[in-house]
């Protein structure tokens, strides 16, 4: 034998096949952002307050007829405060003097003044009744507004009859003080519209869902 073939051939050793770990996934550098309705979608939706009318009912009765007696207190303000107009007695007519006219309209600017003032003061009375808030009492506001200045008007004219009755007939040609009067029933507006909109104002510069009438 050769010497070649004497020599043992040395095994050849095959590496062991091993699984290459998965290379890992490529991670984007981009994060995308979420939108707004996507963000509004995972927050907890807020439970909107429903409007209360069948509890406010009762309060609402007694706010209308607190409100209304107001009218009292604005026709007696209104008749003590009223200008009469003079004047005079001519073959049984009452003629008035021509520097006296423009108290006619004195009467009226000074109705519609005072209910202006006394709905302004009403819509944020009512408006501290915070347990109350909401649309039911405001309606009531504005309701018993509108019946005291009727009742104002009513009770401002008699009271100021009364101030400047005459004691008898008067003389010709006699001048006297005639009672203020009302020439348009117009002016029973100016209360409930002051009473709406002090309300209103106060309601939109709470800007609160329930206007605060929780007390916690």
């Amino acid at each position: 034998m050769s010497e070649q073939a004497g020599e043992r051939a040395e095994p050849m050793r095959i590496p062991p096949v091993t699984e290459k770990d998965p290379e890992p996934a490529s991670v984007s550098s981009e994060v995308r952002t979420p939108s707004v309705a996507e963000i509004m979608a995972m927050l907890p939706q807020a439970r909107r307050p429903h409007v209360v009318v069948k509890r406010d009912l009762l309060p609402a009765i007694s706010v209308a007829s607190t409100v209304a007696l107001t009218g009292l207190l604005v026709g007696w303000l209104w008749s003590i405060l009223a200008p009469a107009q003079r004047v005079i007695l001519v073959d049984g007519q009452q003629l008035p003097l021509l520097d006296e006219s423009y108290h006619r309209f004195d009467d009226l600017i000074l109705f519609v003044l005072l209910g202006l003032g006394m709905g302004l003061v009403v819509g944020g009375v009512v408006w501290m009744l915070r347990e109350r808030r909401g649309p039911v009492i405001m309606i009531a506001a504005v309701l018993g507004s509108a019946l005291g200045a009727w009742l104002a008007m009513k009770v401002g004219v008699s009271w100021a009859g009364s101030h400047y009755a005459l004691s008898g007939t008067p003389a010709n040609r006699t001048v006297f003080d005639q009672a203020p009067v009302l020439e348009s029933t117009w002016v029973i507006l100016a209360q409930p519209l002051a009473t709406a909109l002090a309300y209103g104002t106060l309601t939109a510069w709470n800007g609160m869902d329930d206007l605060g009438r929780r007390l916690g």
